[in-house]
């Protein structure tokens, strides 16, 4: 009994060091600003009274997009991409595994049917 009440001491006292090491307190930290108080109040206040402020985006209608390709070839890519036959398949779909697509795309294979009917049809 009185080996366990020493070990409770024991135990008690090194909490009891380690929890008086505290860290100092250095105080808030300052804000580093390149404009003035007087330049943010007067951006503020010009903000605060131009019109539509709370508008959300897109309510006015749609927003104009640089476009930097042609719809038809986008859409192309677009089918392509759709008719992969190895689209969904990535390459953490399997352990230890790595995607090697020596399948024939469809629209390729389409067209080399065509191909081949062409040729035999002449």
């Amino acid at each position: 009994m009185k080996t366990s009440q020493i070990l409770a001491a024991a135990a008690l006292s090194l909490f009891a060091a380690a929890g008086a090491q505290a860290e100092t307190y250095e105080g808030v930290n300052t804000a580093v600003s390149t404009k003035s108080r007087d330049e943010v109040n007067a951006e503020a206040a010009l903000t605060a009274s131009s019109p539509n402020q709370n508008v959300p985006r897109g309510s006015r209608g749609p927003e104009t997009i640089a476009v930097s390709k042609d719809r038809a070839i986008v859409e192309a890519e677009a089918v392509r991409t759709a008719y992969a036959p190895d689209q969904n398949v990535g390459a953490g779909s399997r352990v230890n595994s790595k995607v090697i697509s020596n399948m024939l795309h469809p629209m390729d294979g389409g067209a080399q049917a065509q191909k081949s009917s062409g040729a035999v049809a002449k």
